[in-house]
């Protein structure tokens, strides 16, 4: 399991988001839970494996999320969440999608879209943040993105 977790673990991250969080299009109800969410978990440190306030990794901030505030049931490692729900386009992405990204060899980060341009997540560096999808570092590792809610609350 270690192994496992080792090898789906989360990225290093650029500088986060300096500033509010704010919605580039609207404010819906998803994307209120998900400013809930890191309004609760903000600086949280990064721990490999970890999945609470003392420290979280990527995948875990997704499961905890999207079970506390969606209802939703992801696995997980962040190889079994990029195989949840539908892919959809790099255009189509909107609140509460998630974003997968390759950022070595075998290591995949995930975080959760918070408008089409903003994501939450678990950074190694610099724990819960909020970082820019269009920032040069992610746009590289880029791999792909994913809808699990079918409907939002």
């Amino acid at each position: 399991m270690l192994l496992l977790l080792v090898l789906s673990g989360c990225a290093q991250s650029p500088a986060p988001v300096t500033g509010s969080v704010s919605h580039t299009q609207n404010n819906s109800p998803v994307q209120q839970l998900l400013k809930q969410q890191y309004s609760v978990w903000a600086g949280t440190p990064y721990r490999l494996g970890g999945a609470s306030k003392r420290g979280v990794d990527c995948s875990a901030l997704v499961q905890l999320t999207y079970r506390e505030h969606f209802d939703v049931a992801l696995p997980r490692t962040t190889e079994a969440q990029a195989e949840v729900g539908r892919s959809i386009k790099r255009s189509a992405i909107g609140p509460g999608d998630l974003v997968f990204f390759k950022t070595g060899f075998t290591t995949r980060h995930v975080g959760m879209m918070l408008d089409d341009v903003r994501f939450l997540h678990a950074s190694t560096s610099r724990g819960v943040i909020v970082s820019r999808l269009d920032n040069p570092y992610w746009a590289k590792h880029y791999w792909h993105a994913r809808r699990v809610m079918s409907a939002h609350p």
